[in-house]
């Protein structure tokens, strides 16, 4: 029996690590795409043949698209099939072909049930609003939106996407739209709602941008902007412009927290765990997260969405001038050892370019650090619809006033919450900043 590979999240066919008709273990890598901020490892999800490969490089499909489907060895790619089915014309009697053409109406071929059931699928993940949108949309990139089904038909059927309508969300165009088409009709009036632009280098002529005249000459080199930058231009932009950020900044003394850390990896060193101040970081904030949930909530317009497990989404930055936010799941109850593990094994996967879809799923908060680049202090954007963001300095050497009223030398860091002011207010925020510093100078706390 046929088993689909459905898609996580949305993305880009970035490359077919497999052809139809491989055979595949259950866990091995099939394909890669690219997501948000990240490129996205897709596996297989069972022992077999891959009989049908559903999409192409350069697609762009949203969560839950079927993309791909597993069968259990005795069946041959769908195009094989289609062939050894396509019979010539000389090998049956006639009155057998006409038979054969005179199939009732609701004895559907396999293949035509499949799609129908594709169909049926897509139509039921992409439900869209009682006011459909008319014209296809395009991607980032100038293609057009069309789901992977839509596609098929149009080909086979001669049609070009580029005069059709879209019904589907955000304008794309489903089977309905390839079916219902009629040659020499005029193509519904686009949305009004502004569409994503390929990007400011694709100038009008002229080169005329949003941002001036492009320059030209010997002087200046013009690049396209690759789609992980553009992502999280967009992913920024969208979160600044539409999220009321606040912040709050405290210092925190953390010789005793680096003094536990050192007492703890001379513990690990034969088991060859290293925990570093980072994943202690991670610890602490999970903790206080756990004592201030509602940092832990996300925000979606008139809902609050109450989170039950804290997943801390650390930002890491990747090769190439690339950001992911990769999260460490369930943090507050992890044990710091198993924490810095998968850790370590998941930062070394993203910076390889092996991200898997659980390591870029259901972040709830942000912790984003940038103490290994001697960064004093900074302001981190929100990821939408988290509700929060920790910005995290450096530890540095300064001098202190002790309680007895002189000078030393201590060593310090600076923290920075920022806070969507629709989920939550200062002085909340203010009081997980005292937690957090707490747990910090008491850094015992991490390990009950």
């Amino acid at each position: 029996m046929a088993q689909d590979i459905t898609l996580s999240m949305d993305g880009m066919l970035l490359n077919w690590l497999k052809d139809a008709g491989d055979t595949v273990k259950k866990g091995e890598i099939i394909a890669e795409f690219e997501a948000d901020k990240a490129t996205v490892e897709v596996e297989a999800t069972a022992d077999g043949v891959l009989s049908e490969l559903l999409i192409e490089v350069g697609d762009e499909v949203n969560e839950g698209t079927v993309i791909a489907r597993i069968g259990d060895g005795g069946e041959a790619p769908a195009e094989e099939e289609a062939e050894e089915d396509e019979a010539p014309a000389d090998e049956a009697p006639a009155d057998e072909a006409a038979e054969e053409e005179e199939a009732p109406a609701d004895e559907a071929p396999a293949d035509e049930a499949a799609e129908e059931e594709e169909e049926a699928e897509e139509e039921a993940e992409e439900e869209a609003p009682a006011a459909r949108q008319n014209g296809a949309a395009t991607t980032p990139d100038g293609r057009i939106k069309v789901s992977p089904l839509a596609r098929r038909i149009a080909e086979e059927k001669g049609i070009d996407l580029a005069q059709l309508s879209g019904s589907g969300p955000g304008g794309r165009i489903v089977k309905a739209d390839v079916e219902s088409y009629e040659p020499g009709a005029a193509p519904a009036a686009a949305p009004s709602a502004p569409t994503a632009k390929p990007s400011t280098a694709a100038a009008a002529p002229g080169g005329l941008t949003s941002y001036g005249k492009l320059p030209t000459g010997d002087d200046v080199e013009v690049v396209d902007i690759p789609r992980m930058r553009r992502l999280i231009a967009e992913g920024t932009i969208r979160s600044f412009t539409t999220t009321p950020h606040f912040y709050v900044t405290v210092e925190v003394d953390v010789e005793p927290l680096l003094a536990l850390r050192k007492q703890i990896n001379d513990m690990l060193t034969e088991e060859g765990i290293k925990v570093s101040v980072n994943d202690m970081l991670v610890k602490a904030a999970a903790l206080s997260l756990r004592a201030y949930p509602n940092l832990n909530n996300h925000y979606y317009g008139d809902k609050i969405v109450r989170n039950k497990r804290v997943n801390v989404a650390i930002a890491v930055a990747l090769p190439d001038n690339g950001l992911a936010n990769l999260v460490s799941p369930d943090a507050d109850s992890s044990a710091l050892a198993s924490m810095a593990s998968y850790h370590k094994q998941m930062f070394e996967d993203a910076r390889n370019g092996k991200i898997k879809p659980e390591y870029v799923r259901g972040g709830t908060f942000l912790v984003s650090n940038l103490g290994p680049y001697d960064v004093e202090s900074f302001s981190a954007i929100i990821d939408p619809p988290m509700a929060g963001a920790l910005a995290v300095g450096a530890a540095q050497r300064v001098p202190i006033v002790t309680e007895d009223d002189t000078l030393a030398i201590g060593t310090r860091m600076k923290m920075t919450l920022s806070i969507d002011h629709r989920v939550s207010d200062g002085a909340e925020g203010a009081q997980f900043l005292q937690h957090l510093r707490g747990l910090i100078e008491n850094p015992m706390r991490l390990l009950v």
